[in-house]
């Protein structure tokens, strides 16, 4: 049974940091592209941040690019998002999913098939 486990959320403060892991259970991710969503209070879920599952490519939502950080370790078959330099706007719940490479077609929520159950960041002073 495939199985996505996200960690790493709390509270921060304003400029402060917090590294998700999103730990995978039931296959192997390098074989999978992976992908980061968050989604606000009254918002929709949006796309943070992707991995492709086989050249490694990476994509970024533009309010995130250069300071979150997506990647993986294969050895531990776990994925992470270093988020830094956190702001107020980045408060949300934070999920991690996964889908086959060779179906990867895009940084979008529809693409991906399995998800995890989300973790809470919350950015205030």
């Amino acid at each position: 049974q495939l199985q996505l486990v996200e960690s790493g959320g709390g509270l921060v403060q304003p400029g402060g940091s917090l590294r998700l892991s999103c730990a995978a259970s039931g296959f192997t991710l390098d074989n999978y592209a992976i992908g980061w969503f968050r989604q606000a209070p009254g918002k929709e879920r949006e796309a943070v941040s992707c991995l492709s599952g086989n050249d490694g490519r990476t994509m970024y939502t533009a309010s995130v690019k250069g300071r979150f950080t997506i990647s993986r370790d294969n050895a531990k078959n776990t994925a992470y998002l270093q988020m830094n330099s956190l702001k107020p706007e980045d408060t949300a719940v934070y999920y991690c999913a996964a889908i086959r490479a060779r179906f990867f077609t895009g940084c979008v929520s529809r693409v991906f098939g399995s998800w995890g159950q989300g973790t809470q960041v919350t950015v205030s002073s």
